[in-house]
């Protein structure tokens, strides 16, 4: 028969034994576990040591829930952060309508679009000036021109950078460049008073249309009103 195996006698032991089911008293009571000395100081190290990590843990949420936003990166519309010792991405620029700024920031900007204007669109794609083809050498005074260059600009702007892929430019000319200078351009457009002879130049703001009438009779109602209000108080 083959020889039953038995663990060896000098297995080491654990030092602390705890009896699964303590056995009752004569009276029906449970009798206290009592644990060796040994026993006892390792019990003591174990609590020890899981307090220790519990306030570690502790530490560590609130410094993860008091650390400053990650910067920008461009990861993060996937959820994922920017590599460490990286410069952070600057934010995308924010474009506003040149007509809606004021003062010293609607000048700088108009100051960079004359250059652009002057420097890059008109000397590449000026064409003749014509009675068909009008320009004006005032045209920073014309403010739907001033909105359509403008706008011009920062879609060349955004059609030029690398991340427009190799037909960026192409788009730009067959979707931007071409509509606005053929409404800016136009016979009758906002420039068909100005200069249609390069050597004759002139510039001519065209009236434009006046207010609806609502809004006409909503500012006559108010200034009866005023003028009604002003007259009872002198009367009085």
């Amino acid at each position: 028969m083959p020889e039953s195996i038995n663990p060896p006698e000098d297995t080491e032991k654990d030092p602390v034994q705890i009896s699964d089911s303590p056995l009752p008293s004569e009276e029906g009571k449970l009798e206290p576990v009592r644990l060796p000395e040994a026993g006892l100081a390792r019990v003591e190290a174990n609590v020890a040591m899981l307090l220790d990590r519990s306030a570690r843990h502790e530490r560590q949420i609130d410094d993860l829930s008091a650390a400053p936003p990650l910067p920008d990166s461009p990861f993060a519309a996937y959820g994922l952060p920017g590599f460490a010792g990286l410069p952070p991405v600057p934010p995308p620029l924010e474009p506003r309508p040149i007509l809606e700024l004021e003062d010293e920031e609607y000048e700088d900007e108009l100051d960079a679009l004359s250059d652009w204007v002057d420097d890059f669109l008109v000397r590449v794609y000026g064409a003749e000036v014509t009675t068909a083809a009008p320009w004006c050498e005032q045209w920073q005074e014309h403010p739907d021109v001033v909105a359509w260059l403008h706008a011009l600009w920062l879609a060349y702007q955004q059609h030029k950078d690398p991340e427009a892929g190799l037909s960026g430019l192409f788009v730009w000319h067959r979707d931007f460049l071409t509509h606005a200078m053929a409404t800016v351009r136009a016979a009758g457009g906002p420039l068909s008073a100005c200069m249609t002879d390069p050597d004759r130049p002139a510039h001519r703001l065209l009236p434009g249309p006046r207010p609806s009438n609502r809004n006409t009779s909503a500012t006559e109602e108010n200034e009866d009103h005023e003028e009604s209000g002003e007259l009872g108080q002198a009367g009085g």
